[in-house]
């Protein structure tokens, strides 16, 4: 796009090639997969652009888990030093330090400025009120890209209808996504409609499911509704989507490194919180009958009880004195599915906590199609084992292997996955290494990605 342009990282040749295509569009999608740096082709894009004097601002949306990376890590790693460079974070809930700081985006600044917010904030009045705020005073020479865009495919949500209305006010927009299209075709007409009105040839969501969906008409007492069985025109569809995104699979990027390592961030609810430091400062958490009646304690007396309580806590259940379980809310469940949400392929998911992979099956099955998970670990009998690891290495159905790194961490070849997620790490090197090397060993024709979920200021870390 610009051979003048001092890149911080050398890019790869798909990276260049991504930003050869779509670095000069106003409207265009990295729809690449994760793993081949699509955040590093939207920073150099950026830096371009603003090189260039096309843009002076830039609004950076991501899940919640996701954007904290934006400021710690890819912009810093990334942004090419040529370009002076500040960066906002959005905080819900600020204090009186962090609302001056955010503030400051309308101060003048001799460089680019990049808002980072949490795709979350844009439910809320606030995070809707600040975003159109910032596409009347800066979209003008403003960019807004969406991180894993699959966030808005919800035509109807409240947060997608906010973002398509607030993109209208800036001169440049990207999407980035590994998988535009998770569970139907007609995820991707928000998607687009962010980047452009009409840009799918369709004004209306009702007008474009009439040109690529099956339609059967359905009744239901007095009502009857049109429902969706299946799907026409693809091909059409895919010409369509070619024209404003360069789509990259990992297994043809011949130049990307062995194994990527990276990060999402699972904040903690108020209850985990609150439970996590009982434990860590006193070894000991109390459950009531919600009267103030004591109905269960979980003790930690040694050390390494306590580790391990600690842990349970970030998962979302403990065990009491008593060997009963309580589970209460957490997040992690929720990262994991965006996750996969992204990935277009087979993915193992690690647990240190036979709770954890009990529930994480069972939502992979329910939220992915039954039959597309199997948990391994030590309830799951030899012939189950077996008939696993086979249907994960040769069947289209079987998706996501759920294990212990304990159990089955060592001696499988799982070579089909090219992405592995750590949900709860267990305090063994040797573990870890071994279920890293299920997908990375003799067989695999990609790399792999690695993803640990982190909550930050805690035994994660």
């Amino acid at each position: 796009m610009n051979c003048k342009y001092n890149f911080k990282t050398e890019p790869y040749n798909h990276q260049k090639t991504a930003l050869d295509i779509g670095g000069h569009k106003q409207s265009f999608g990295y729809f690449m997969e994760m793993g081949t740096g699509k955040s590093k082709v939207l920073i150099d894009n950026m830096g371009m652009l603003y090189q260039q004097g096309e843009i002076n601002f830039a609004l950076v949306i991501a899940p919640k888990g996701v954007y904290r990376n934006w400021v710690s890590k890819e912009i810093p790693e990334h942004m090419s030093d040529d370009i002076p460079v500040r960066v906002i974070r959005w905080v819900s809930g600020a204090n009186k330090k962090q609302q001056a700081e955010m503030r400051a985006v309308g101060d003048h600044f001799d460089g680019l400025t990049i808002f980072v917010m949490n795709v979350e904030a844009f439910s809320t009045l606030k995070g809707k009120q600040a975003g159109e705020w910032m596409a009347r005073a800066l979209g003008s020479r403003g960019l807004i890209a969406i991180d894993e865009a699959t966030t808005i495919k919800n035509h109807q949500a409240k947060r997608t209808k906010n973002l398509c209305k607030i993109a209208q006010g800036f001169k440049y927009k990207r999407l980035l996504t590994g998988s535009p299209i998770t569970k139907s075709p007609l995820d991707i007409y928000a998607q687009a409609d962010f980047l452009e009105s009409g840009i799918l040839g369709h004004d209306s969501f009702y007008s474009f499911q009439n040109r690529y969906a099956v339609l059967q008409k359905q009744k239901m007492g007095a009502k009857s509704f049109n429902q969706v069985v299946g799907y026409k025109n693809i091909e059409e569809l895919t010409h369509k989507i070619d024209q404003f995104s360069y789509r990259v699979l990992k297994k043809d990027c011949l130049d990307l490194p062995d194994k990527l390592y990276t990060v999402r961030y699972v904040e903690l609810t108020d209850e985990q919180a609150m439970m996590y430091e009982n434990i860590r400062k006193y070894a000991l958490q109390m459950f009531d009958d919600g009267m103030g009646n004591e109905t269960a304690i979980v003790s930690a007396p040694a050390v390494i009880t306590q580790l391990l309580r600690l842990q349970q806590v970030l998962s979302g259940h403990l065990k009491d004195d008593d060997g009963e379980f309580h589970t209460f809310p957490t997040k992690r469940m929720d990262a994991l599915k965006e996750i996969l949400n992204e990935h277009d392929g087979k993915a193992i998911i690690w647990s240190r906590f036979r709770h954890d992979i009990q529930m994480i099956t069972d939502m992979l099955n329910k939220e992915f199609g039954e039959g597309c998970a199997a948990a391994y670990y030590g309830d799951t009998s030899d012939n189950e084992r077996n008939e696993i690891v086979r249907n994960f290495q040769k069947s289209n159905a079987l998706r996501y292997f759920v294990g212990n790194p304990a159990t089955a961490g060592y001696g499988l070849t799982l070579t089909e996955a090219n992405l592995v997620v750590y949900y709860a790490n267990d305090f063994n090197l040797e573990t870890r290494i071994q279920s890293e090397d299920r997908a990375h060993r003799i067989g695999q024709k990609n790399n792999v990605t690695y993803i640990d979920l982190i909550s930050e200021g805690t035994i994660d870390e």
